[in-house]
């Protein structure tokens, strides 16, 4: 059986050097070569959902891949997709890169330039180990595919545009519907997700910062569960100590959190660090928060622009939630999306703080009551982001029911 190998090299020099040296080894199957890292998870991603056994046996990683550095990009692999085997390719063959590369996940490390007798070598090696850990796994429909858990990330144009509010409503909806469910406050300096659900806590994101292997057990020691089920891994009470979370350490978080739940969602709040960036980046579907004023549209666009400057993000990958919508506004849907260039979902959150503002006072917005038009809307957009699990016997979200949730319409609205 032929070996399936994916390189993941942004250099255009390398992509010729490694791709010249691949289509000479015996029973070896190339296959077109992904770019970035970006590209590389959405690739195995895509093939994982088919099946584990259309995933390829060997993915090369360049040292020089991007925007994730090679290290990081070789433990998420690892992590989400652990039948794959990574060879990284390097020119710093020495016993401490190697031991690092092997402890992010690695089952190989290859020196440049390149010799084809070692790489033959390595990549028959990591073939070997790869078809029998699936051999192991066996194919039964029970095989963890990798493809992890759905990361969303609920960022806001500018300060007071409803982000907090989005994702908690969000997260609530998809733990209603019955899928495991954690939400984290990447809000490191000003979140709030504490507030508006009147959580006293001790542990928060700041305790996984520094560490480089976040075990089942040291993750469920750092989140809180709440009442509602959901698991929160809140900011820190003191903001300044938000600075000890690197985007290095965000994007290991991240990791550990899409390995042991269904959805993750993130507020990253109004002001991208390095954290919020990496959490953008990695996440399945990043959502903008904005309010139909001139202020607020103009602060989406320049959040849009910027994280395609700093290659976060593009424009047409991120969707915009247009909240405190009405009719009367002269801003609407459609012109956003024109002024931002990106989409914008159907589901628009109408404007009604009253129905809003005792349970914020209170801190209680999981008690936000069903019949809300507020609650509606962002259920609904639960269901149109494909957060919420279908009832059973039908093939799409519709309602949820049981328990003292009662049961919310989550039909999609088009206004505008």
């Amino acid at each position: 059986m032929p070996t399936r190998i994916l390189p993941a090299v942004g250099d255009a020099d390398a992509v010729r050097s490694v791709t010249t040296l691949l289509s000479q080894l015996p029973d070896a199957e190339p296959v077109s070569p992904v770019v970035d890292s970006t590209q590389l998870i959405d690739t195995l991603a895509r093939l994982a959902a088919e099946s584990v056994d259309e995933l390829p046996e060997v993915v090369i990683v360049h040292e020089r891949i991007g925007p994730v550095p090679a290290l990081e990009l070789i433990r998420e692999v690892a992590l989400r997709f652990p039948a794959v085997g990574v060879i990284l390719v390097t020119s710093d063959a020495s016993p401490g890169l190697f031991q690092a590369a092997m402890d992010y996940g690695a089952r190989g490390l290859v020196a440049l330039p390149l010799s084809y007798e070692e790489l033959a070598s390595r990549v028959q090696a990591v073939a070997q180990w790869s078809t029998g850990v699936r051999r192991h796994l066996g194919s039964g429909g029970d095989v963890f595919t990798g493809v992890g858990g759905t990361v969303v990330t609920v960022s806001g144009a500018k300060g007071g545009v409803g982000a907090t509010l989005t994702a908690i409503q969000l997260a609530l909806a998809a733990q209603a519907s019955g899928r495991s469910t954690a939400l984290v406050d990447l809000d490191l300096q000003t979140g709030d997700v504490a507030s508006y659900l009147d959580v006293q806590f001790r542990r928060s994101v700041v305790d996984l910062a520094a560490i480089t292997d976040i075990s089942p057990r040291v993750l469920a020691d750092a989140v809180f569960r709440h009442d509602t089920g959901v698991a929160l891994l809140l900011a820190p009470a003191e903001g300044e100590r938000g600075e000890d979370v690197t985007d290095r350490a965000a994007r290991q978080i991240v990791s550990a959190l899409r390995s042991r739940y269904e959805v993750v969602v993130i507020d990253c709040g109004a002001q991208i660090g390095g954290a919020g960036a990496a959490a953008v980046e990695m996440a399945d579907r990043a959502l903008l928060v904005t309010t139909p004023d001139v202020v607020a549209v103009r602060g989406a666009k320049r959040a849009v622009r910027m994280w395609d400057r700093l290659q976060i993000r593009k424009a047409e990958e991120t969707t915009v939630v247009v909240n405190r919508h009405s009719r009367a506004t002269e801003i609407q849907p459609p012109l956003i999306q024109k002024i931002t260039g990106t989409a914008v979902a159907a589901t628009a959150v109408p404007a009604n703080f009253k129905e809003l503002q005792s349970v914020v006072d209170a801190g209680r917005i999981h008690e936000l009551e069903n019949k809300s038009a507020v609650k509606q809307a962002l259920w609904g957009l639960a269901a149109e982001l494909g957060l919420v699990k279908a009832p059973e016997g039908t093939g799409k979200p519709g309602r949820f029911r049981g328990g003292d949730r009662g049961s919310v319409s989550l039909r999609r609205r088009r206004e505008g």
